[in-house]
């Protein structure tokens, strides 16, 4: 007799096998379909422009699409925010002083009165402050006088403001034209008309070797002549004054030892320009070549060690930024002075007389000569 009940079938490896099979085509699908879209999605994790979960950021595999810099700047930003925040620093340092002449020296007034006296046919205006503490000296401070190429470190000034107002580039071509070619000092003269040139450096060789053809280029991108004398006017330089192109040989240019000093005061004060522009004034400035008026003079006065103006200096302490000026009947020099304990002071001098004249020139040295008393040093605190 034959049962009618389904027979039993006994458990063997089949079904285990097709579910082992299944999970494994299963994980190959998985694993295809993350690798596909982690490709897709590589170039955006390179560039920073999709975020990873942080169980997937921390898989020894993502490195291969995670870029060095990301992962540096990810270990920078943790660092950082588990420090505590830097507490401001107080400045009891150096601070920056404005032109602002309070006491008068007038020993120093009176000598340099003397040694003027000793060449009466000289025309002589001299002018000193030491910032920090507003003492100055002055004679014929606000005399008009023939500028010759000391008028260069105001137009230094005038372009850099340019820099700061975001109205002229350091790095703008400038182009020479006919009219902007000045003879004497200088190489630009010498280049074919058309030929342009980078503000940086028409600005540095106004001031290094007092190239007159740059300094025209510098004077047409400020605006020309009545826009930059206007600028001076405003900056309270009422002596500063350009009514010719240069080379002026005819001291139709126009400025004073209190014009000079202020200008360059206004610079070094951060009352003008801002810290980069500072900065490039700076850097400007200690291009020039010549250092046998201003710099000479007060090493003579500082006595000790001579040689090279700028190296003696250097050992003692001082450092000078000028700019010189001659058109053989009138001489000038004015200058940044660094003082060994961290001071400063500005100083001008001009000198009108007969043409090429030695004595000119001596006398700026000798006016140069009798600051150094009053810039030396203040004597550092002993320490406990």
């Amino acid at each position: 007799m034959t049962s009618s009940r389904p027979s039993r079938r006994i458990p063997g490896w089949g079904q285990p096998a097709r579910l082992i099979t299944r999970l494994i085509l299963l994980g190959i699908g998985l694993g295809v379909i993350s690798g596909s879209a982690l490709k897709l999605l590589a170039p955006q994790v390179r560039q920073q422009q999709l975020a990873l979960p942080e169980w997937l950021a921390k898989q020894p595999w993502i490195d291969s699409i995670t870029p060095k810099e990301a992962k540096q700047a990810k270990g920078a930003s943790d660092s950082a925010g588990s420090m505590a925040p830097l507490a401001p620093l107080r400045n009891t340092g150096l601070p920056q002083h404005p032109f602002a002449p309070r006491q008068e020296i007038p020993a120093l007034s009176q000598r340099w009165i003397q040694q003027a006296a000793t060449q009466p046919d000289l025309q002589v205006s001299a002018y000193m402050l030491i910032l920090d503490d507003g003492r100055f000296a002055q004679m014929h401070a606000h005399r008009p006088m023939p500028a010759a190429s000391s008028i260069k470190t105001p137009i230094l000034l005038a372009v850099l403001e340019r820099i700061d107002q975001g109205t002229l580039q350091w790095n703008e071509p400038l182009t020479l034209t006919k009219e902007l070619v000045g003879g004497g000092a200088g190489w630009m003269a010498s280049r074919p008309l058309g030929s342009r040139f980078p503000t940086y450096e028409v600005a540095t060789e106004m001031i290094r070797v007092s190239d007159n053809s740059a300094t025209n280029l510098m004077i047409a991108r400020a605006g020309g002549q009545d826009a930059i004398n206007a600028r001076f006017q405003a900056l309270d330089l009422p002596s500063t004054v350009v009514n010719n192109w240069l080379p002026d040989l005819d001291g139709t240019n126009t400025t004073s030892a209190r014009d000079l000093s202020r200008a360059i005061a206004l610079v070094d004060s951060g009352e003008t320009l801002g810290p980069r522009s500072r900065d490039l004034f700076r850097e400007v400035m200690a291009t020039s070549v010549t250092n046998t008026l201003l710099p000479t003079g007060l090493m003579r006065g500082l006595g000790g060690a001579q040689g090279a103006p700028d190296s003696a200096l250097a050992r003692k302490g001082y450092r000078v930024f000028n700019k010189t000026g001659d058109i053989g009947t009138a001489y000038a020099d004015a200058g940044l002075i660094e003082l060994p304990d961290g001071r400063r002071a500005v100083a001008g001098f001009l000198v009108k007389g007969p043409f090429n004249d030695p004595r000119s020139t001596e006398m700026i040295r000798q006016l140069a000569a009798a600051m150094a008393p009053h810039l030396k040093p203040k004597p550092a605190p002993a320490k406990p």
